[in-house]
């Protein structure tokens, strides 16, 4: 079995990974991410990725209202290091294919053979409203479908001299890529659906998953890996975590309950709607939530060694191939992770090199 792979998510907007008042608030500039992507290569860390966002959420904290673009930072991340594999993020339903392939290969480039591209088709509607490219009549079927063409068209790209084709969302004719990337880019997505999950055991490399429990992650990422091998292919699965280190568990169990304090119930709400809900419906669901809503993701808490021991349940038991860390406070959180934490995750419980 190869090694459990540990990444960073980058906090490329405003506010990074917490809905709230009482927590620190990562800026959106270059300058910030950079340092991050540099600390988690320092520490050890495999792999560094950023997401893709168009619009913020608003509420007290403003939340994700200031953004930069995923690929052009990820970019001068690449010439920032020289190790960590470099995830960028694009919305297959805002870029056309042959643009995708384009930018992905001049990455490819930049980082030494070092890139990713994270494919989304899209989930929040007002970004794309305000662009007046958002469709309301397309189903969740369809969206896989058209993100299905339009990899498909991209791999195409990639590989051929020139690529003709008239499909059923997009047309190329004597559509022309080079030079063609070396190392292909690799290929992540995040979904949990039947339709999601379907494509990345077709076309992905590393599949980002979230469930409601242990046991139903570790569902799907058989189901993913299953899928992927019936297709004589290999996929690794991941899920995304954040962490609350504190010298004692009750410290760090202080801090996560000081940041649910300050959760920004209108950014939440704001969240909901966007994604599709009613108004209503997202404003009343948000003034009920508790306050670990704050956290978009997934946490755990506590000293050094009960991080390492819930991050080990958490791998086995959800049979997952690595993990996307968010840190409250990036740039204070993640040298002690990596100090105390990423050493005991790098071998077995027994002391010997994990493989």
């Amino acid at each position: 079995m190869s090694a459990t792979e540990y990444g960073v998510f980058l906090p490329n907007a405003s506010g990074g990974w917490l809905i709230s008042e009482s927590a620190p608030y990562p800026p959106a500039s270059y300058d910030y991410n950079r340092r991050v992507a540099v600390l988690g290569e320092q520490i050890g860390l495999d792999f560094v990725m950023a997401m893709a966002k168009w619009r913020g959420f608003g509420g007290t904290t403003d939340h994700w209202g200031e953004t930069l673009e995923s690929v052009t930072m990820m970019a001068g991340i690449a010439e920032a290091t020289s190790r960590v594999k470099i995830w960028a993020t694009i919305h297959a339903n805002m870029q056309n294919p042959a643009f995708a392939a384009k930018v992905f290969a001049t990455l490819q480039q930049v980082s030494g053979g070092r890139a990713g591209m994270n494919i989304v088709n899209g989930s929040y509607i007002d970004e794309f409203e305000q662009m007046g490219i958002w469709d309301p009549d397309m189903t969740h079927a369809e969206r896989y479908r058209m993100t299905e063409e339009w990899t498909r068209l991209v791999l195409r790209l990639w590989t051929e001299d020139s690529v003709t084709e008239e499909g059923e969302f997009f047309t190329l004719r004597d559509c022309q890529s080079r030079p063609h990337p070396t190392p292909l880019p690799e290929l992540i997505s995040a979904g949990r659906s039947e339709s999601g999950r379907a494509f990345q055991a077709r076309y992905a490399d590393g599949a980002f998953l979230a469930a409601e429990s242990l046991q139903e992650m570790a569902a799907y990422s058989r189901d993913v890996h299953e899928r992927a091998a019936s297709q004589g292919r290999t996929v690794r699965t991941y899920s995304m975590l954040t962490v609350v280190l504190g010298e004692t568990d009750a410290a760090a169990a202080e801090r996560a309950a000081s940041y649910a304090a300050g959760i920004d119930r209108a950014a939440l709400a704001n969240m909901r709607r966007s994604w599709g809900w009613d108004a209503q419906r997202a404003l009343s669901w948000a003034t009920d939530a508790e306050g670990e809503e704050a956290f978009q993701t997934p946490y755990v808490t506590g000293s050094p060694a009960t991080v390492v021991e819930r991050i080990r349940e958490l791998v086995t038991g959800a049979e997952l191939d690595g993990l996307m860390l968010i840190f409250p406070d990036y740039l204070e959180d993640m040298p002690l992770f990596g100090e105390t934490v990423l050493p005991a995750l790098r071998t077995t419980p027994d002391g010997s090199a994990s493989s």
